[in-house]
């Protein structure tokens, strides 16, 4: 690993610091391209308009027709957290406008697969809709989406993933990775698309007459929802995605959140006073995920949907409990997964440029987050393979695939598509994951194009972890409640979180729990403890770190701790 130090563009961070903003927050902005006080207003004025997100001013016609006429309203999630929360939005939100029917149907990963499936569109049409709207997928639907149309049925699709070569034929597509889309933030949430739909229906029903600006619904109640749905989806934090999260956090901290959110933080044992952006991905979203994962989504949008706190604190309990055993199942794979890779190479030496790891026991629930934690373990790209559980398609093998910096995962997908025409049956997703269903007879000539794709796009600096930390922590800096002004803020996937790094004297050092090493730091003549997670390899007596400022609580003291992130040894 190395671990190297941001650029802090000085008049940046003197600019930031003589606007009033925190000398140690100043240069944290700075390095992270932020070069005006203005860049970190966080008011809801401040978001993009809906007029320049392309369809969402045609969708809000579609849907004002439609809660005039009382159609049926159907929406078609997917079932990961981003999904879950677009769905929930969508249906709170809509009611609030208006509509009288408006129900939804989630895929099961299993049996149903990805997306508007033809299926599904039939499913739809079944139950009585008149108007099917997808969030968080159809962008690829083009078989589903024709199907629905065929049936009678108007197709409004909601996306925010990359299109393919064909568009769906809709009546309309909201989605600002479509061609000709001028909407700055095309790093946009599922959810946040579809908060934006209902931003846009509010205005052309304000138009209509329906409400005026003192009585139209606050529609802002949604925001606790959308910076969930945002953050734990793992978008980039661009200004816009930033507002919406800070926006909802602000609720949340204030009360202000639905029953099922509030139960969500319960079991999971963090405080919604406090709440902070670790906590939409560490604790919330797992949580919601692991519905998709192990059960029924329907659980989890149901959570989200309540208005009843009984039935929060129950679904949010059932959800806790199917998390604690997504955990035990993904533990298990993921030895199972390090055992295979380390049977195909020496330990001693480099691992191949690109894993590819397939068992029969393996869920496929949960081959995201063991590829997730195969990619970060040994800095590869990384693809889990578990067998198809869905009827007649046994001979199928179902891949989740993470990435590193450097290397686009779909892109490469792609690539061996074109070079191994009928090895890929379906595949998909974004730079840094994505998906592919695969005949299990292929499975050799699938690892085989994805290594031969790796060796010529990495190199030896690409294949070395490198880790991007803010230099020293200034020693005054070192204190409890800089800890809090940290946390306070907004910080995530492409906005990375503060993370100091400096060579340290190490006092002490012994195993808690088996798999963690705690540690007696001496940082810049003083005393500190510190924790690495997950990490059980012994430390040189002096050694560069790279840490996180945490505070630890013990009978009623704060004290700071590092949470370590990494060494260069």
């Amino acid at each position: 690993m190395k671990i190297v130090t941001r650029d802090i563009p000085p008049r940046a961070a003197w600019a930031l610091e003589q606007a009033g903003v925190h000398p140690l927050l100043a240069r944290l902005y700075a390095a992270r391209g932020v070069s005006s006080k203005d860049e970190l207003d966080d008011a809801l004025t401040r978001l993009l308009p809906p007029a320049t997100l392309m369809g969402a001013s045609e969708a809000a016609v579609l849907l004002a027709d439609a809660i005039r006429d009382n159609k049926k309203l159907c929406i078609v999630a997917d079932y990961d957290c981003d999904g879950a929360t677009a769905c929930a939005v969508g249906v709170r939100g809509l009611r609030m406008l208006g509509a009288q029917h408006v129900s939804y149907l989630v895929p099961d990963r299993v049996v149903d697969g990805y997306g508007l499936t033809p299926p599904i569109s039939r499913r739809v049409k079944d139950s009585g809709a008149d108007v099917l709207i997808t969030v968080d997928n159809g962008i690829a639907s083009v078989e589903g989406v024709a199907l629905a149309r065929e049936l009678g049925l108007q197709v409004l699709v909601t996306d925010h993933h990359l299109p393919g070569p064909a568009l769906p034929d809709a009546e309309v597509i909201v989605n600002p990775n479509q061609p000709g889309c001028p909407f700055e933030s095309k790093s946009i949430a599922g959810v946040g698309v579809m908060f934006y739909v209902l931003l846009a229906l509010r205005a052309e029903l304000r138009q209509r007459g329906v409400f005026t600006a003192d009585s139209q619904p606050k529609l802002d109640t949604l925001l606790p929802l959308v910076a969930l749905g945002t953050v734990a989806d793992v978008v980039r934090l661009d200004p816009n995605n930033r507002r919406l999260v800070a926006q909802g956090l602000k609720r949340v901290r204030a009360g202000s959140l639905p029953p099922g959110l509030a139960a969500l933080f319960e079991v999971a044992g963090r405080k919604a006073t406090v709440a902070t952006t670790f906590d939409f991905g560490f604790a919330l979203g797992p949580r919601i995920n692991a519905a998709g994962r192990l059960a029924d989504m329907t659980l989890g949008i149901e959570c989200l949907l309540t208005d009843d706190p009984a039935r929060g604190t129950e679904l949010a309990q059932a959800l806790d409990g199917i998390n604690r055993e997504r955990r035990e199942i993904e533990g298990e794979m993921r030895e199972q997964a390090m055992d295979i890779v380390e049977s195909l190479y020496d330990p001693e030496e480099e691992p191949p440029p690109a894993i590819c790891v397939f068992d029969p026991d393996f869920h496929e629930g949960v081959v995201g987050i063991v590829a997730s934690r195969l990619k970060d373990k040994l800095h590869r790209p990384s693809f889990v393979f578990a067998a198809s559980q869905a009827p007649g398609k046994e001979h199928e093998l179902k891949g989740s695939g993470r990435s590193i910096p450097g290397f686009h995962l779909r892109d490469a997908l792609d690539l061996v598509a074109k070079r191994y025409p009928g090895v890929l049956l379906r595949f998909g997703g974004h730079a840094m994951a994505a998906g592919c269903t695969i005949a299990e007879e292929h499975l050799d000539r699938f690892e085989q194009g994805l290594t031969e794709v790796a060796q010529e796009w990495l190199d030896a600096a690409t294949l070395t972890r490198r880790l991007e930390t803010d230099g020293a922590l200034p020693v005054e800096y070192r204190r409890a409640d800089m800890v809090d002004t940290l946390q306070r803020e907004v910080w995530g996937q492409g906005f990375a979180p503060p993370t100091f790094s400096e060579e340290v004297e190490v006092l002490s050092q012994r195993l808690v729990g088996e798999k963690h090493l705690a540690l007696k730091l001496k940082h810049q003549g003083q005393p500190v403890d510190g924790i690495w997670f997950g990490h059980t390899d012994p430390l040189p007596s002096r050694v560069l770190l790279a840490f996180r400022l945490d505070a630890d609580e013990w009978q009623g003291l704060r004290r700071v701790r590092f949470l370590v992130e990494g060494a260069q040894l």
